[in-house]
This record gives structure tokens, C-alpha cells and sequence, in this order.
């Protein structure tokens, strides 16, 4: 079987053995953005040609190629949900050199009424499962990081965090961008950005501290960007860590690095989860389906 994890900017695929082991991986940064409407069926065959010469015949997709923006829009699942719901909700789509189905992504609602979603994410938490046996909270850190409730082998609800892109939105794109030295992460300016995070006078007030630290001549440029990653983990974390503890991390081992230094900080547990949660996920739907 072929899994593949298709995001907004980058392509992850792996080729599973009959026992659903990871017997090859590849990525590129052919993420749906760049894909043309129509091309998809093309983009997938340039990507995936010579596992499908192998003889694969099941392709099991993924991530936001299900969305508005990509090969086919799949209606989300509505929380609770887990393996079996989002099985039987699979669509399938043309591809002519093997049989090919997209995974759903969620939906919930949050305390508030307001609409949340997923797509790809869910196949990380399918993933995690096996380690994740009772009600648990889970993590992905990321571009928009997602905080999920698990009871019983499923998804009960989750928030997100638009919190790597406001990132890079401010680190590339306001005046915060003029302080900023080709990035190095720094673990002494992270624990001061985490530290002020927890300080009265909220986000937006404590953005405006990284330029004027710095005018001040009290923090160093090449110490800005790791000073505000600090500052929006904190935020983050010291939100979602009330009575929620531990926390399984789920996510490049960096990131998650540094969100499990935030919940200690604010005096949670985690643990890391291994990697390949997303291609484990995919394997389970896929021997559910007999594909494996």
C-alpha cells in the first residue's frame, strides 16, 4: 500500500510493506498550492511512479488534498470520531493506475460554539493510539497547532493555534522583521519568552517588548527570534495546560522539544511521541480496509 500525507506545501509519501512497516519514504515540496486544478492524478503519478511499478495497487491519501484547494473536497467527520468513522466516510478518486481513496478530516465545535478542523492531522492521532489508551491530551505543534481530547480510541474534540504562522508572519513580516537574525534557536531567550509570556499585560503587549528589548539594548538581535518563538509557545501552552496533564507530543522532534520544555515550565508532563505517527495511521485504516 502507498500512504501519503499531502499538505499545503509539502508532499510525504511512504511505500508500507504487507505488515504495514515503512519499507521507503520520500517528500518534496509539491504541497496542493502548487499542484494546478486537474493535475493531481499527474502530480501523484510523477511522485509515486516507481512504487506503482512494483505493483502496488491501493493508494490511501491524506491531508489537505481533501480540501476545497485540493484534488477532491471530502466532507469533514464531526467529533467523536475515530478509526471507524473515518473509514466508512472514505472517497474514493479517479486515478488510473490504482485504486484511491482520500481520508476525511474533523470537525468540532469549541466551548464557545465556534467551528474546528483538521485535515491530516487525524491520521497522526489514529497513529498514536495504541500509546494513547484511555482519556489523554494530545499536542501537534506546528504551523497551526492542534490541542485534542482523546476518550475511548477517539477524537472527543480539539482547539487549534494559529501559532507557527503567526511566527513567521511577524518574524518575516512586520517591523519585528528588522530585529531579526537568520534564525537560531537559543534555549536562554526561549525561557525568558516563555517566562514573560506568564506576565500580566497579554500577547499583544508583550510583542511589542521584543522590539523594544532590543532598541534598549537589553536583548541581542540574534537572540529576537528565539525570544518571541518563547513568547507565542507560552501563550500557547499556559492557555491549554490547565488541568491537562500529560501531554503526548506528536510532531517533528525539534518542535516538540520545545513545547515539552513550555509544559514544564508551567509545571505539566509530556512525552514525545515516536516518529511516523502519520504513515502508522494510515496503515491501520488501510488493513481496515483489507488493504494491508
Amino acid at each position: 500500500m502507498i500512504a501519503v500525507n499531502w499538505g499545503t506545501t509539502n508532499f510525504r509519501a511512504y511505500h508500507l510493506d504487507e505488515n504495514g512497516a515503512i519499507a521507503d519514504e520520500r517528500s518534496s515540496a509539491r504541497g496542493i498550492l502548487s499542484v494546478e486544478p486537474g493535475r493531481f492524478p499527474e502530480v501523484l503519478y510523477a511522485e509515486i511512479r516507481d512504487w506503482l511499478n512494483l505493483g502496488d495497487v491501493h493508494v490511501l491519501l491524506a491531508g489537505m488534498v481533501g480540501s476545497r484547494q485540493g484534488w477532491k473536497e471530502v466532507p469533514y467527520v464531526p467529533c467523536p470520531a475515530g478509526i471507524e468513522e473515518l473509514s466508512r466516510e472514505l472517497i474514493a478518486v479517479g486515478f488510473d493506475y490504482a485504486e484511491t481513496s482520500i481520508v476525511p478530516g474533523l470537525s468540532c465545535l469549541d466551548q464557545s460554539g465556534v467551528t474546528e478542523m483538521m485535515r491530516g492531522e487525524e491520521c497522526e492521532i489514529i497513529g498514536i493510539l495504541e500509546s494513547c489508551l484511555g482519556p489523554k491530551t494530545v499536542c501537534l505543534p506546528g504551523t497551526h497547532s492542534k490541542w485534542v481530547n482523546l476518550d475511548r480510541g477517539k477524537v472527543s474534540g480539539f482547539v487549534t493555534f494559529m501559532t507557527g504562522e503567526v511566527y513567521a508572519a511577524l518574524r518575516d513580516h512586520t517591523i519585528l522583521s528588522r530585529l531579526m537574525r537568520p534564525e537560531i534557536r537559543k534555549d536562554e531567550p526561549f525561557r525568558e519568552g516563555l517566562k514573560r509570556s506568564a506576565e500580566v499585560g497579554g500577547l499583544l503587549h508583550h510583542l511589542f517588548g521584543v522590539r523594544s528589548l532590543v532598541l534598549a539594548a537589553r536583548m541581542n538581535e540574534e537572540d529576537a527570534a528565539s525570544y518571541l518563538s518563547g513568547l507565542l509557545i507560552g501563550h500557547e501552552v499556559s492557555a491549554m495546560l490547565k488541568a491537562r496533564s500529560p501531554v503526548h507530543l506528536v510532531g517533528t522532534s525539534s518542535l516538540c522539544r520545545l513545547y515539552a520544555q513550555a509544559i514544564s515550565t508551567f509545571g505539566g508532563t509530556s512525552s514525545i511521541e515516536s516518529d511516523g505517527a502519520a504513515a502508522r495511521g494510515l496503515a491501520a485504516i488501510g488493513r481496515r480496509l483489507g488493504w494491508i
